[in-house]
């Protein structure tokens, strides 16, 4: 299949043809069992993970593929066009799946774990992987290819941002048992490594830099590297003072994320609600 893939995207044909459909339902059946991931572990790679690009493709291709069509249940109230390829996920009683009524939406091409709790309205993007037990709060968004592990929470009105271009860029990474805050922000192919805990509010991407109070580092993404969160960590939304120039004059500050400590017995007895909701 990835051989067939990668020549389909690469030797764009004048007119697809059955045959190539096919391929590509194929490939789509695999994404929703989770047989094949935009990203899977790799313990050779530094952060833990590899991208498959060719996966990535895959995706494009669907889009490549698909004409605007209406999938609309009610035109006049709830409007729905988008690529043919691309309807919404099904489900069944058997998927162990919860989707609370409420304007959810779920794209089909993505792997939904048993146990995962939707919660009104919230989103998941072709090519994600959201795995068992995992909760999906109310206005939260798992992007394109992003992916999370068991037991995690995404709380209300947080992003798991998704990259499906370029196709070798690492998307988000949300490994086992994580939770994110409310109105929290995960973008750019970071990296968060096992129970992990961010606070309301923290954003993480390539470009701001992490602090971490507790073993005295600074975490960074590089060219090569994204950001890679440490397991167990616990941040906080934080500021540094800007100490040269009009910025210090003017008393500025800017955003960085801090680590003010890792998990302990305190921690997991305050998130420990979480078992109480699945």
């Amino acid at each position: 299949m990835q051989a067939e893939i990668e020549r389909l995207f690469d030797e764009k044909p004048e007119r697809y043809t059955e045959e190539h459909f096919q391929l590509f339902y194929a490939f789509k059946a695999a994404l929703n069992a989770g047989r094949i991931r935009a990203a899977e572990p790799d313990p050779a790679a530094p952060s833990g993970w590899r991208v498959n690009g060719w996966v990535k493709k895959g995706i494009l291709v669907g889009f490549r593929l698909g004409g605007v069509v209406d999938m609309s249940v009610d035109a006049a109230r709830q409007p729905f066009f988008d690529k043919s390829t691309y309807p919404v996920k099904r489900f069944t009683s058997q998927s162990e799946v919860r989707i609370v009524p409420g304007g959810s939406s779920i794209r089909d091409g993505c792997f939904v774990g048993r146990g995962v709790t939707c919660m009104p309205p919230m989103y998941i993007n072709v090519g994600a992987y959201v795995d068992d037990g995992t909760m999906v709060d109310s206005h939260a968004l798992v992007g394109s290819c992003a992916q999370v592990g068991k037991n995690c929470h995404i709380s209300a009105a947080s992003q798991v941002g998704g990259v499906l271009e370029p196709v070798g860029a690492l998307p988000v990474i949300v490994e086992d048992e994580v939770l994110i805050g409310g109105n929290c922000g995960v973008y750019e192919g970071t990296v968060v490594k096992k129970r992990a805990v961010l606070g309301t509010g923290t954003l993480l991407n390539r470009s701001t830099p992490v602090y971490d109070l507790v073993r005295n580092q600074v975490y960074r993404a590089t060219e090569d590297q994204p950001l890679v969160i440490p397991e167990e960590a616990v941040l906080v939304a934080g500021a540094r003072t800007v100490t040269s120039g009009p910025g210090k004059d003017w008393g500025i500050s800017v955003y960085t994320p801090v680590i003010v400590k890792y998990r302990d017995s305190r921690t997991d007895t305050k998130i420990q609600l979480e078992d109480l909701l699945r």
